[in-house]
């Protein structure tokens, strides 16, 4: 494949044939096919050429010069398949279904993009290897996006190719009878999520409702309505050793709990039109230390579990849905996942390089089940990402999903401990997951920078791709590499930094320092020509100042010095967060920041060493990774 041709996600069979169609200020565009499918495509195909400069194409014919779409349900193209041929005289595109010539349009888009006024003869024949291939957006971390957010970012996954979206939902939306739970959130309302809903269908994008439904409820079971139905009212110790003192899960042995969500059930799914619901039920790690202790005793932790899972099953299956559900409490129960209804859709997650996806994919697979993979961003508890981590737990999720025969693969995004990164941050993750969802054999080569300049950040400069890239592995001059983590983001976050710094090689601070002042240098000279490019451009600067200013303080800088920077950041954070998100959240997210601003003021560094040991010290050992659903400011 000529290297001039760069698409995303990559097509799975590209061929370059000779000469080029040159696009004249008018045309001819023809369909053939069911006139009622064809129409919103057909008038998609108008909006895309009066995008790239061409308003004057109008429906017809025209036999040397025309665009012609075909939809042919008896073509033999299996679903979303596409073939696009461009050769000097005409664009012929065609599929069996209306979503296939969708996606062969989002490649013609991309095509104009970069060839406005001829585009390169070549025949695409191009289909996914995931049936679904999905985005999840934590909205329950503090952020909830804006309804132009939202809209902004379904038109970009649409384009590469991405049909399954997901909101994370705890707390965040409007239930009409729980006001006290949701009051402060800005939450998402059923209106909002009725338009949201129409506007992913147009895009042939499925918007699935998920509402977690047994463990991650603090939001609910800490006020004293919802308290008798917590399974430790009082609090619980984590599995890595901590001792929390608000509730998590609900109760399993407590019908009550059930009634609940039946309750939620009800108003929420209406709203959708997809007949699947993601019900959550992961990381139940109070599960036994309560009111199901005796419960867990005779029957054993799994068998609780799974128990009240069916019972959620039965409440979907009753409400006409499909249940989908995080899978890692029944993996760690693998001689009870045969037990799980033939219908349901273990989602098989992990975020690390070397998660065993092949290893759990198996279990679900061998069992007969229907399941997805999950890999995610690495963005969240990062400021800037964690890029070779990103790529790695993509390309593993990918490769282990189609050994095993995963019909989804699902990338999430969370906003753990504030949900302090940018979302642009998340850009690189999307994009590479849609590349590898839809074709893992063609998008392995090094080819996401130049993707990300020309259809995520639009810049003419060739700057953007590989600055966000290379700032996503800023962290690695560190030498500390945590799980689930950046050890930047740690610097800042964290009151005592000394666990961290005993870690350190002699002199990390300064190398990670200097290498940021080397990424950020170009940042100036990236041409972004996107709708959001300004915006783009401020939230890579602010994330990046955050993380020199978490170097400044684990390098012992002086207080009064810290104290002057942090206003100055605080007030862009929270700028930046306004223009893409809702100002529920806000406060609690900048809670840690101004936690920061008071211990520079009172004249300390949040309990730092100030400087780092000396080469040749003793670290301590491994720090207790952060779990994906550690709850913010956890």
């Amino acid at each position: 494949m000529s290297a001039d041709i760069i698409l995303l996600p990559q097509p799975r069979n590209l061929t370059r044939t000779r000469g080029a169609f040159r696009l004249a200020p008018s045309g001819a565009t023809a369909v053939a096919g069911d006139p009622v499918l064809l129409a919103p495509l057909t008038a998609r195909l108008h909006d895309e050429l009066q995008r790239a400069g061409h308003p004057g194409w109008t429906p017809g014919r025209a036999p040397d010069r025309e665009i012609r779409l075909r939809l042919d349900q008896n073509s033999g193209r299996t679903a979303q398949r596409y073939g696009l041929e461009i050769t000097p005289t005409g664009v012929h595109l065609t599929a069996g279904d209306p979503a296939g010539l969708f996606h062969g349009l989002m490649t013609l888009r991309q095509l104009l993009r970069q060839f406005p006024d001829a585009l390169p003869a070549c025949v695409i024949e191009d289909q996914p290897d995931y049936p679904a291939r999905g985005v999840l957006l934590d909205i329950s971390r503090d952020k909830v996006p804006t309804m132009a957010t939202l809209c902004a970012l379904v038109d970009r996954l649409a384009e590469w190719k991405i049909n399954h979206l997901e909101l994370y939902t705890e707390h965040t939306f409007a239930y009409a009878r729980h006001r006290a739970v949701w009051k402060n959130a800005s939450p998402m309302t059923a209106a909002e999520i009725r338009r949201l809903d129409a506007f992913c269908r147009e895009r042939f994008i499925e918007l699935m409702p998920n509402q977690n439904s047994f463990g991650h409820l603090t939001r609910w079971l800490s006020l004293p309505r919802y308290r008798p139905l917590a399974e430790c009212p009082d609090g619980y110790v984590t599995p890595w050793g901590e001792r929390r003192h608000e509730p998590f899960s609900l109760d399993p042995t407590n019908p009550a709990g059930l009634a609940l969500l039946g309750e939620l059930y009800d108003e929420l799914l209406p709203n959708f039109s997809s007949r699947a619901f993601n019900v959550g039920c992961d990381e139940t790690w109070d599960l036994g230390q309560g009111r199901s202790r005796a419960a867990c005793a005779q029957r054993g932790r799994g068998r609780v579990y799974l128990q009240f899972l069916l019972k959620i099953h039965a409440a979907v299956r009753q409400r006409g849905r499909t249940m989908h559900f995080w899978g890692d409490i029944m993996l760690q129960h693998p001689e009870l996942v045969a037990e799980l209804p033939r219908d349901v859709v273990p989602l098989c997650w992990g975020y690390e390089a070397d998660h065993p996806f092949d290893q759990q994919a198996a279990i679900f697979a061998a069992a007969g089940l229907p399941f997805y993979v999950c890999p995610g961003t690495s963005s969240w508890n990062s400021l800037v990402g964690r890029t070779d981590n990103m790529l790695a737990n993509l390309r593993n999720a990918a490769a282990a999903g189609l050994r095993h025969g995963a019909v989804g693969y699902l990338v999430t995004d969370w906003g753990d401990h504030g949900h302090w990164q940018p979302l642009p941050v998340s850009f690189p993750g999307f994009a590479a997951g849609a590349a590898l969802g839809w074709c893992g054999a063609a998008n392995q080569a090094a080819l996401l920078a130049a993707q990300l300049d020309r259809h995520v950040f639009a810049d003419d400069g060739g700057v953007m791709g590989r600055l966000a890239l290379d700032l996503g592995n800023v962290h690695r001059a560190t030498g500390v590499e945590p799980a689930n983590a950046s050890v930047l983001f740690h610097l800042l976050h964290d009151k005592d930094l000394g666990p961290w710094l005993e870690k350190m090689p002699a002199g990390a601070l300064e190398q990670t320092a200097r290498r940021l002042d080397e990424i950020l240098a170009p940042l100036d000279r990236a041409r972004l020509r996107c709708s959001d490019a300004d915006l783009i451009h401020d939230e890579f600067a602010s994330a990046a100042r955050m993380v020199r200013h978490g170097l400044r303080r684990a390098a012992g800088r002086p207080a009064r010095e810290l104290a002057g920077e942090l206003p100055d950041i605080l007030a862009e954070f929270r700028r930046l967060w306004l223009a893409r998100n809702r100002p529920g959240g806000l406060d609690d997210s900048g809670r840690v920041l101004e936690e920061r601003l008071r211990e520079h003021r009172a004249g300390g560094i949040g309990g730092g060493l100030g400087a780092q040991r000396p080469s040749g010290a003793p670290g301590r050992g491994r720090r207790p990774a952060l779990p994906r659903g550690r709850p913010a400011g956890g």
